[in-house]
């Protein structure tokens, strides 16, 4: 392969890569804990933009609360994490990468 289409192939795969990183994002996950007791949103890229917990579980102490709000983090991270494969793979589909 010629250096101007490594060069050529290079710039696509960058412009791909920026295009998903940019609807990730954008795009919201909800991690939920407990049937909705505690439920966070969170982009595709890990930022968390709201923390929402139901009063029920304030009044039952601390412990109660971290638990809830660790295992919605949980589940939006792991819902991100699915989606950043997904979309991630369709940006470099097709895509020699090194090994």
């Amino acid at each position: 392969m010629d250096m101007e289409a490594l060069m050529a192939q290079a710039a696509e795969l960058q412009s791909k890569v920026s295009d998903a990183q940019e609807q990730l994002a954008k795009t919201t996950i909800k991690g939920v804990a407990d049937n909705g007791a505690c439920i966070i949103d969170m982009t595709g890229k890990y930022d968390i933009l709201n923390v929402r917990i139901h009063p029920d579980v304030l009044s039952r102490g601390a412990d109660v609360v971290a638990a809830a709000v660790l295992s919605a983090y949980r589940d939006a991270k792991a819902k991100a994490d699915t989606l950043i494969d997904k979309v991630m793979g369709e940006a470099t589909e097709g895509m020699p990468l090194p090994q």
